[in-house]
């Protein structure tokens, strides 16, 4: 769907965003604002709530840039990230608690306070697409900081709730899901929704996430029974897939389509997309391409070896040779989307015009801005040129694919059920390995003899879940999140999650520029940042971001005081 963005320069223009007084002692959510619009001349008629509800349209989690999992084990960025890294400190203020980061969630409760005196049939729907908003910011603050203030009203002055407890985690969550619930059921069917606004099946999109993400995370954090938020998941997949009217992008081209997906200028006819965001040039552009040409970031080889062969087999089961001397040799015979996510030698990275000749990759330009690990990333450039001009990229970005709904189903079935049938698998995993051409994954895969450290026992049936996961939503960032409701923190110690391609001898030797200063192992494997020589550690006070000093001093002494999260006293 092509986004009309005229409601929210309307918006703009008419001064309708809610103006902001701060709290004495910048508490974390305002006092009443006195120079707020009038209740009597607003919320009076159908496009009044239309246009209120066009304030969170901005907020959708829609993905540009794929270089998303810099936080992760997938990637290596030249500047390491500062979590990972270890040099987050408890910030004095600000740190996602502000003011201004709590307002989405004030709008949402001021809307849904009032939107009943609205005369309309359609009300309902507008009070969804709110709730629907709702939830998606609590569960970015649940996700960010575990415990934290539930609030379902805006405030005034004299509210008690303006100094209220952080209240735990799984209310917020079960809270969040009567939310998505609630627009599963309110919102329009696809097809007879507004041109651009939420449907039914966007709330299911979302609800597969979160109750996915929250189930698995009472799961191995033991958080309490995981098991009916993991059918909330299962059943929001279900109607999706039930509902027959999304299917994967494929033109049958294995050795493109995966690629191809990511770098369209219209997903509106793409069968792939739930909910999307439109570029038009003239109106709204981006400038991925552009910068993925020199954006200093990398994938690890951590990731790299996790792509399967062409038999479906990893390195320590398959018949293929598996030499990773030279990163042509890599790249042979392994899972298409290895190749359609990361460039290897031959990759077309600018076609040609009648004039000018096509520009094959050679050698990874390892020492430059393209590629902090020899491993450039590619997965959403085009190698059209005309999207390569500075921020005029009209390439579209998904906001829900029916790829992750897959993926979520296979997972939460699998967490209630311990098992998939092969019937399961068709129907969400072997359909992703259909695209590509890979051989289907079954019930009775073989374990693999080079895991990944989760710090626990993986059976290989879910080992093989997750690992579908890691490759097929690659640089779309979810992978942080992943390995946090997994209580998987151990991943991130592995030493290729620092290493990049092997450099060896023969190989510099090929360089026609000086790569003499370029840092390997022992392995001759690029370290990309000298402060991980001998790899990262994780600290399990990493799962939640510490709270801000002032909002500890500011309710010390009250009842519902708040205490730092573990870790970061």
């Amino acid at each position: 769907m092509k986004y009309n963005h005229k409601y929210l320069n309307i918006l703009l223009a008419s001064g309708l965003f809610l103006s902001l007084n701060s709290c004495k002692d910048d508490g974390f959510l305002d006092r009443y604002p006195k120079n707020e619009f009038s209740e009597v001349t607003y919320f009076k008629s159908e496009n009044d709530l239309k246009l209120f509800a066009n304030l969170f349209y901005n907020n959708l989690p829609f993905v540009n840039n794929y270089s998303a999992d810099n936080n992760s084990d997938n990637m290596l960025p030249a500047t390491s990230d500062a979590l990972l890294g270890g040099t987050v400190s408890v910030p004095s203020a600000g740190g996602g608690w502000a003011t201004d980061d709590w307002l989405p969630i004030r709008r949402c409760n001021y809307f849904l306070k009032r939107y009943e005196q609205v005369q309309s049939t359609n009300k309902e729907r507008y009070a969804a697409e709110v709730r629907f908003f709702r939830a998606l910011f609590y569960w970015q603050k649940v996700t960010a900081f575990g415990d934290v203030p539930l609030v379902l009203s805006d405030l005034d002055e004299t509210s008690p709730e303006l100094y209220g407890p952080r209240v735990k985690r799984n209310e917020v969550m079960d809270q969040v899901l009567l939310d998505l619930t609630y627009a599963a059921s309110n919102l329009p069917e696809k097809g007879s929704e507004e041109t651009g606004r939420l449907n039914k099946d966007i709330a299911n999109a979302l609800l597969s996430r979160i109750a996915l993400w929250e189930g698995t995370f009472r799961k191995y954090h033991g958080l309490g029974d995981p098991l009916p938020v993991l059918q909330a998941s299962l059943t929001a997949s279900e109607a999706l897939i039930n509902g027959g009217k999304y299917r994967l992008y494929t033109t049958g081209n294995v050795d493109k389509d995966y690629q191809d997906l990511f770098t369209q200028t219209d997903l509106k006819p793409n069968p792939e997309s739930i909910m999307h965001w439109a570029y038009i040039i003239g109106t709204l552009t981006q400038g991925y391409t552009r910068t993925a040409n020199e954006n200093n970031t990398g994938v690890s080889k951590d990731l790299m070896e996790a792509y399967l062969y062409k038999d479906g087999k990893p390195s320590g089961l398959t018949s293929f040779p598996t030499d990773d001397s030279e990163p042509a040799k890599e790249a042979e015979n392994r899972d298409p989307r290895y190749k359609q996510t990361v460039a290897s030698p031959g990759f077309i990275y600018r076609i040609g015009t009648s004039t000018v000749a096509p520009l094959a990759y050679g050698l990874p330009l390892i020492g430059t801005s393209q590629t902090s690990s020899g491993y450039w990333l590619i997965k959403g450039r085009s190698s059209d040129p005309v999207q390569e001009i500075a921020n005029q990229s009209d390439i579209d970005a998904f906001i829900f694919r029916y790829a992750e709904v897959l993926l979520n189903y296979a997972e939460a079935k699998y967490e209630i059920n311990k098992t998939l049938s092969q019937t399961d698998l068709d129907k969400s995993i072997n359909l992703l390995r259909d695209r590509v051409g890979m051989p289907h994954l079954t019930a009775m895969v073989s374990a693999d003899p080079r895991p990944v450290d989760y710090g626990y026992v993986v059976t290989p049936l879910l080992y093989e879940i997750r690992r579908e996961r890691r490759i097929e939503l690659m640089g779309e960032g979810f992978r942080l999140n992943d390995i946090k409701r997994w209580k998987a923190g151990k991943l991130i110690e592995g030493i290729k999650t620092v290493r990049g391609m092997k450099l060896n001898a023969d190989l510099r030797k090929k360089y026609s520029y000086d790569v003499s200063k370029i840092a390997t192992d022992n392995n001759a494997l690029i370290i990309v940042n000298t402060n991980y020589s001998n790899g990262r550690k994780w600290n399990d006070k990493y799962y939640f971001n510490p709270i801000p000093l002032n909002q500890i001093n500011l309710t010390a002494g009250k009842p519902g005081a708040y205490v730092q999260n573990p870790g970061w006293e």
